[in-house]
């Protein structure tokens, strides 16, 4: 099978063909048929993501396809049902093993791209917003990053919760893609100063930020008392300090959240957010944007979309 692969860590991953396998007990082996790049394969690359396998490895955390053989001790999902699951590397690939436990099977109306861009995104969104932040119907959130992979699903996810969202993105074209997932209100963050729109229109309840740097400061600074900030991520590349004397003062919350750690601690709390999630797909009340995809010869193509930032929604490979 052809596999995009990591043969030693901090080095370019390449296109090889590498053995099927077969699935081992409590596995299934998956043709794939579409995977979800993140920003976080660009830091698996680096070797510099918090989850990062040992290598030798094959890149692709969020994958779609159809059943292709069980392993010892496993019968269901039937061959041939089309699941989704997180796999946390191996997805991009032609087949790949994975614990069954953790595969998802698609509601009839999910295209297998759809479901390949729809687990970290809206996973990490609804965790953060509901479980993690319980932002309330007529709060006001404030989403950064607003037009980008997971941000564009905060924007979404708070509105069907009942929230009046602020959306914050770079540039005229992004702030049209988040107006039209439901955001109430823009800012260009390339011409706006964040701080001062947001508090004249009256402040955020809750922040959602995957960018970090000066733009959470800024955020921090327009979050009303008793407010809740989530930090996503830090696509900025900068990490910011946080004042904890304005936190004892505002009676601030910041909060940090890493989806796939629930893996390993509550991973109940994530099969009750899919759960929902794709109750809510099924209803018509979320829809993922894909805004580009790539054959899987071409991962770095999409890769440098993500890292340019000229993307919108998700990337997705298809295979």
């Amino acid at each position: 099978m052809k596999a995009y692969h990591i043969y030693t860590s901090g080095e370019a991953p390449q296109l090889v063909n590498l053995p099927k396998g077969d699935p081992a007990e409590g596995e299934i082996r998956l043709r794939i048929t579409a995977c979800g790049l993140n920003f976080a394969d660009l830091l698996m690359i680096k070797g510099k993501y918090q989850d990062t396998p040992q290598a030798p490895f094959t890149l692709g955390m969020e994958v779609a396809g159809i059943v292709d053989a069980h392993g010892p001790g496993v019968s269901e999902p039937a061959i041939g049902t089309r699941v989704a699951l997180f796999a946390g590397q191996g997805g991009l690939a032609e087949y790949g093993c994975f614990p069954v436990e953790r595969a998802i099977p698609l509601p009839d109306n999910m295209s297998e791209v759809d479901a390949a861009g729809f687990q970290i995104a809206y996973g990490t969104s609804h965790l953060a917003l509901d479980y993690k932040a319980r932002l309330q119907p007529n709060e006001t959130l404030l989403v950064l990053g607003a037009a980008g992979g997971v941000g564009l699903t905060a924007v979404e996810i708070g509105k069907v919760m009942g929230a009046k969202v602020i959306a914050c993105a770079r540039g005229p074209e992004k702030l049209e893609i988040a107006k039209a997932y439901g955001a109430d209100h823009v800012i260009d963050a390339t011409k706006e100063d964040i701080r001062d729109v947001v508090k004249s229109l009256g402040g955020a309840d809750v922040v959602y930020d995957p960018v970090g740097g000066e733009q959470f400061t800024a955020a921090f600074r327009a979050t009303n008392p008793d407010g809740r900030l989530l930090a996503i991520g830090f696509a900025s590349g900068d990490v910011p300090p946080i004042p904890a004397n304005h936190m004892l003062v505002k009676n601030l919350t910041v909060i940090g959240m890493y989806w796939g750690g629930y893996l390993k601690f509550n991973a109940k709390a994530l099969t009750d957010s899919m759960a929902q999630l794709f109750a809510w797909y099924s209803e018509g009340k979320i829809k993922p944007h894909v805004s580009e995809t790539f054959p899987l010869d071409q991962v770095a193509d999409g890769l440098d979309m993500l890292k340019s930032r000229k993307s919108t929604g998700k990337v997705v490979i298809t295979i």
